[in-house]
């Protein structure tokens, strides 16, 4: 016999990848598998080794065989140009982790290899982003050693996650709670660079201790670091605006290639401040004047390639083991994973219905845990999407993972050979490059547009914003408990509409599940048994989809309540797989109709019969 596995595939087409005279079956595809759960407990053991099973695990077979040598230009011109931005900003996110800034090029080129292999979505590039470098912080404190080992169990993690198929628990973490703490963390992450900007040192890494020590220690500034700070930060901001003013690409061609110039000078402005800072202060130190905080030395060449340490040696010697180590790393063992998938699934999922293509979100939690397991080999700390880069990526034309490579080369490229021009980079210049990479992250939009929706939905925005100043995964699992409590209590407390129409008709605004079986009864016996003259209801099930056992128990104990009262308790517009369960909990005195006008005339006939 033969096994056959039907498979549903959804392709993504992009405009700078289109050829008019190839056939119309598109470039490149991206496969979303939909089985049928029974027809998979029937695959036999070659159907589990199937090529399409094949290509569900390495979405790269998907698109490779259709990949064109025309194509290759597009990936190229976008890998360059994500890989003249990823360096800098690695450079930059290493300091926020407080890390030698070396490890955030050892963290930024295993994610453009991987991706190539498993990820499902073209655009999106893996690396160090401000976000995942904070959180890192938080948890090791600027160890390199447990950072290394913190990513190879976070990729642990993620890549259990994507196994079990539990992608679906990510949907738990609310929109307000994202929010909150990437507002929280734009905050904290921008106001501890003010710090090098100013040139100060000896400030504290917590964020009130921070803010008061930076006011505090003004008048130590170094005026060197201040005006270029402030000067990398204007060019930089400039650029950004002259940017976002772009005009059309429907303009004459001498104005179009100048636009395409404008757009090369603003993308890349991360990489064009750093390398002018750093000339700039190289200047001045060749000629003995050492007016700036400079990176100072840091490690040649690649890593190596070897395992994560799995124990730690303190300053005094003292050997801290595996056990102790994952006994500090605490709540952060579970933030970081999950926070890490959250970034980069919205980000996947915002360019794919952007560029008209579709993603696997379990797919994508396996590219980013292997990402992570396979940098902790080269000394990486944990990584995720970065919107910044990707944002590049798709506007420069990308048309394939594969554009990630090219990205990764570049990276490994200036850890080969361009090591020691980093040790002239200004302290201050990086802290420009990172506070105008976070600066967008503070949407006070979301706020207002909160406030008019739904203002609940501020509580845990507040929650999380707030308590993410005290320790970043507090605020994280202070705003989930929030958001979940407020869940749980519409789940507890569903709105029953109630109308009189000679008997009571109360109508489930929501599903009834165990903890709403005490509101409901409440209500049904504050307003139809335990008045003077009881009354006959009518319960309209109709948003009514699951019931369970504890249910069945308060609706038996309400049957006979009714009986025992002469009245009529009778359900109306069930669905049929709750009638089912009804009817096998053989409840006595059941009564049920099509409809609630079926039923009030049922009730009709009662009273006249009486």
């Amino acid at each position: 016999m033969h096994t056959f596995l039907y498979v549903k595939c959804n392709f993504f087409v992009h405009s700078h990848c289109a050829d008019s005279s190839d056939s119309p079956s598109p470039p490149l595809s991206f496969p979303t598998f939909t089985m049928d759960r029974p027809l998979l407990r029937r695959m036999s053991a070659s159907g589990c080794c199937s090529y399409s099973t094949l290509k569900a695990w390495l979405p790269i077979l998907s698109w490779l065989p259709r990949y064109k040598l025309k194509w290759l230009q597009m990936d190229l011109l976008a890998g360059i140009t994500v890989g003249l931005t990823t360096v800098p900003q690695a450079l930059a996110y290493a300091e926020v982790a407080g890390l030698p800034v070396q490890y955030g090029l050892y963290s930024a080129f295993m994610g453009g290899f991987i991706y190539t292999l498993l990820g499902t979505s073209k655009d999106v590039t893996l690396g160090p982003t401000a976000i995942m470098s904070l959180l890192c912080f938080s948890v090791v404190g600027g160890q390199p050693h447990r950072a290394v080992l913190l990513t190879l169990l976070c990729g642990l993690i993620q890549a259990v996650m994507a196994l079990l198929r539990l992608g679906f628990l990510l949907d738990f973490i609310s929109f307000p709670v994202i929010k909150g703490f990437t507002c929280a963390a734009a905050v904290t992450i921008g106001f501890g660079q003010v710090k090098n900007i100013l040139g100060l040192k000896d400030v504290p890494h917590q964020f009130f201790l921070e803010v008061y020590y930076t006011f505090y220690k003004i008048p130590e500034a170094r005026i060197g670091d201040v005006v270029l700070g402030l000067l990398c930060l204007a060019v930089l901001v400039m650029l950004m605006f002259m940017k976002m003013g772009l005009g059309s690409e429907d303009v004459p061609p001498c104005s179009r290639l100048a636009r395409k110039l404008v757009w090369a000078v603003t993308t890349m402005r991360n990489a064009l401040v750093v390398v002018a800072a750093s000339l700039v202060a190289f200047s001045w130190d060749a000629y003995g004047h050492h007016v700036f905080t400079i990176t100072g030395k840091t490690s040649q060449g690649l890593p190596p390639f070897r395992p994560p340490p799995t124990s730690d040696t303190m300053a005094n010697g003292t050997v801290v083991s595996f056990g102790e180590i994952v006994e500090d790393f605490g709540g952060g063992l579970a933030v970081i994973p999950i926070m890490g998938l959250l970034e980069s699934i919205a980000i996947a999922k915002a360019f794919a219905s952007q560029n008209d293509y579709r993603i696997d979100a379990n797919q994508e939690l396996l590219a980013i845990g292997v990402t992570n397991i396979m940098g902790s080999f080269v000394s990486a700390y944990p990584v995720t999407g970065s919107f910044g880069r990707t944002a590049v990526n798709s506007q420069t034309g990308v048309c394939s993972p594969a554009g990630g490579i090219v990205t990764s080369v570049i990276v490994l490229l200036s850890l080969e050979f361009l090591m020691p021009v980093f040790y002239y980079i200004p302290k201050a210049c990086l802290a420009a490059v990172i506070i105008c990479a976070v600066a967008p992250m503070v949407d006070y939009h979301v706020v207002a547009n909160m406030w008019r929706i739904r203002k609940l939905d501020l509580l845990p925005f507040v929650v999380t914003f707030l308590m993410s100043f005290w320790q970043v995964q507090y605020g994280i699992i202070a705003g989930v408990a929030v958001s979940g409590a407020m869940l749980l209590y519409n789940m507890a407390r569903p709105q029953i509409k109630v109308s009189d129409h000679g008997v009571l008709v109360m109508e489930l605004s929501s599903g009834l599940s165990f903890p709403a079986t005490e509101h409901l009864s409440h209500i049904i016996h504050t307003q139809a048994l335990q008045v003077s003259l009881p009354r006959s209801v009518v319960l309209d099930c109709h948003h009514v989809s699951v019931i369970d056992y504890t249910v069945i128990s308060e609706l038996r104990d309400l049957l006979r309540q009714f009986k025992l009262r002469d009245v009529q308790l009778v359900f109306s517009r069930l669905q049929p797989s709750v009638l089912e369960v009804l009817l096998a909990a053989d409840l006595q005195g059941l009564r049920h109709t099509d409809s609630v006008e079926a039923a009030l005339q049922m009730e009709s006939e009662n009273l006249l019969n009486d």
